[in-house]
Order: C-alpha cells, then structure tokens, then sequence
C-alpha cells in the first residue's frame, strides 16, 4: 500500500505525518516556528519530515505533501505571497526536494484540508462539498463535480475575503472593511464581543484585559445563558449565516463542512446557523443544504497534503 509523508506548515507551528491510502496516520512530529525567515521554516519542515520518514519504510513511501500558507505555484511549489509569513516568491518545493529524494508537493494548507475533508471525512463521497476553517482567520476550499476547486493562479476557496458588512463592518487584516473573515474568524467574534462590551458594564468577559478575551470564553458565555456572550455570539451567528448562503449562491453544495477552532462548538453553531441559511438562500430548493462539523480535526491538512503526493498532484 502507497504512504505520503503528509506536512501541515502554519504560522506558529509545522507537523508532519505518514499517511496510508486508507487516511490512516502514524506518529505525529511537530516542531513550533518563531522565526519566520526560510531558512529557520525551511530547517523545522526538514527536521520533521526526517522524523516522519523514520516512521516509515521508504520504499514505499511515493511523496512529500506539503500545506502551507499563502498563494502557491501548483507546479513548483514555490510560495509566490504568504502574509503569515510575509514571504515573497519562496522556493519551498524546490528546497525540500533538494533535501530528501521523493517527489515534493506543495499546496495552500486550506486546500489541502480540504482535499482530506473530502476524501477521508465529512464530505466523502459528495460531489459538492465545500470546508471552511473558522480559526484567527477563514480558510476555505471548494469541490464541484467531485473534484477540488483551485483556479487560474490557485487562489479559489479564499471566501474569507468576500465583503459582508462593507460598510459598518470590522477591519479586514486585508485591508477591507467587512470581509467575511473579519466578520466570523475566532478573531470576528471576539471583535462582537469588545463592541458589545459598553452595552454589558458589568460582564464577567470584562473581568480580564481585552487582550486576554477568547473566542472560547465567548463560546462558553454564551452556552452558560451570559447577556454579553449571547449577544455577541447571535451577532457572529447572524453574520455567518450571510456568509453561508452567499457561498451557497456561488458554488450551491450540499454540504458545507465547518472546522477549525471556533467549529469545535458543533451543534451550538450548526443549529443556530443552518436556519438562517437555509432562510437565505432563496435560489436552491428548500432542504438542499446540510451544515455539518468537519471530523478530521487538526489531521485534515496533513492527510490532505499527503493525498496531494499519493495522487501526484492537488486535483489530479
């Protein structure tokens, strides 16, 4: 049986995987990132992936996925922009390829979450799928017609950036106002919470300074009946659900998957949420659409990436 060496790279953090054909993991070797520059990323992702190739037998090993940050050359695998990074035309695939001797891959992590999300977990088996990661930001990835969605330059699923509050909304870290992203990321509602704090005086989320405040603490306000987390959580709700059905209107799937951190509340958004989509979105037959947590967890970018390197490729 075909493994990968599956690599999940993000901004604080680099994990590294093998994968079978079937989606099941090994050992997991992570490595925290604090330096930015490629040099430092570049030494973590080798260490881990030497790590991971110990795990394996390399004979049957057939590739190196990678999901990492930012717009990708699909050919290459060189970084062309990653904000998380602030990196500018990085040749991550080439580097990686120069250091071991398998075939290298390197995808947008969300993409690549995506994939995993689709072959191995809450959209297998559905020829219309789309996951969004609900973290600091939204990540996104599209499938139609059984197949992941990428574009002309590889950009398309970045539905954290499409405006749904473009005039009285939250600064977008893009530089717009009222992306979905600075709307509904975990960031997005701790925003709600900080704007609703002069109506809430004597709200326990005050209690510690803002720059403590989390989404969690939000969450569990709300959950526990709070005023002050309730009313922000119906406000972040009442945004995500403009967000779903517009997503509904450009690619209609009939399942939307939610990960991340802030999808950890499962039915405590998924409930509240599917209503006011299913409300909005007036152009597909009532009961088209399923809202549901995503199952993979943090896994998804790493199995994903190493289904990249099984198949040969991100879509193929």
């Amino acid at each position: 049986m075909g493994q990968a060496i599956g690599v999940d790279l993000g901004g604080s953090h680099v994990m590294a995987t093998v994968v079978d054909e079937s989606g099941d993991t090994k050992a997991k070797h992570e490595r925290d990132i604090v330096d930015h520059s490629p040099a430092a990323v570049f030494a973590s992702v080798e260490k881990v992936v030497a790590e991971a190739l110990a795990d394996a037998k390399e004979k049957q090993v057939v590739g190196i996925g990678i999901g990492a940050p930012g717009n990708i050359d699909l050919e290459t695998g060189t970084i062309r922009y990653s904000p998380n990074f602030g990196w500018k035309d990085v040749a991550l695939g080439d580097h990686i390829r120069s250091a071991f001797k398998f075939p290298v891959f390197v995808g947008n992590d969300a993409r690549c979450a995506t994939l995993g999300e689709h072959t191995f977990g809450a959209g297998k088996g559905v020829p219309d799928f789309v996951l969004l990661t609900l973290g600091t930001g939204i990540g996104g990835g599209i499938v139609s017609g059984g197949r992941l969605v990428v574009g002309g330059r590889a950009s398309a699923g970045e539905v954290g950036h499409h405006q749904i509050r473009p005039h009285d909304g939250f600064v977008c870290g893009c530089g717009k106002i009222g992306c979905f992203e600075a709307q509904c990321s975990g960031t997005g509602l701790i925003r709600h919470a900080l704007a609703l704090a002069p109506s809430f005086p004597r709200s326990t989320l005050l209690d510690a300074p803002k720059e403590k405040l989390g989404s969690k603490a939000i969450r569990r306000a709300a959950q526990a009946g709070d005023g002050h987390g309730v009313a922000a959580w119906n406000n972040w709700i009442d945004d995500l659900g403009y967000g779903l059905a517009n997503i509904v209107a450009f690619v209609n799937p009939t399942i939307i998957a939610l990960g991340g951190g802030v999808a950890s509340a499962g039915a405590f958004i998924t409930d509240k949420v599917g209503p006011l989509v299913e409300a909005r979105s007036t152009m597909v037959p009532p009961g088209s659409i399923t809202i549901v947590t995503a199952t993979l967890g943090n896994d998804a970018g790493a199995i994903g990436a190493a289904i990249m390197a099984i198949r040969g490729g991100l879509t193929t």
